[in-house]
């Protein structure tokens, strides 16, 4: 990924996350190679965490300490009433957002062709 697309990343790696945990609970190297499977190959896992911090932090999502095979035991993340409210914010905001760079896309197409 380009400089512009991590950066565009950055802002909406939120409500990207939310809409993970939305479909299913999940605990953060889960999310982090969901995201990588889909072309999000530059995330770093440590983001992943950060984020994961601050969504518990605000009440977005319910965590669970599942056992681990491996070490200790594992984090799961569920989001829940406050963070599907967040979630619907998240796309209302994004439908708004990716309508007005469509049109300025658009119209700038109309410029760019003489129109």
């Amino acid at each position: 990924m380009g400089n512009q697309m991590t950066e565009m990343l950055k802002g909406t790696l939120e409500g990207i996350v939310l809409a993970i945990l939305a479909r299913e609970s999940a605990y953060g190297y889960e999310i982090t190679a969901w995201l990588r499977e889909r072309g999000f190959s530059d995330i770093a896992e440590g983001t992943i965490y950060a984020l994961l911090v601050r969504i518990e932090q605000r009440g977005f999502v319910d965590v669970a300490k599942v056992p681990s095979e491996k070490g200790p035991p594992r984090k799961v993340y569920s989001l829940n009433a406050k963070g599907r409210e967040q979630l619907a914010e998240f796309w209302r905001t994004w439908r708004v957002l990716a309508d007005r760079i469509e049109q300025l896309h658009h119209n700038g197409n109309q410029h760019d062709q003489g129109a």
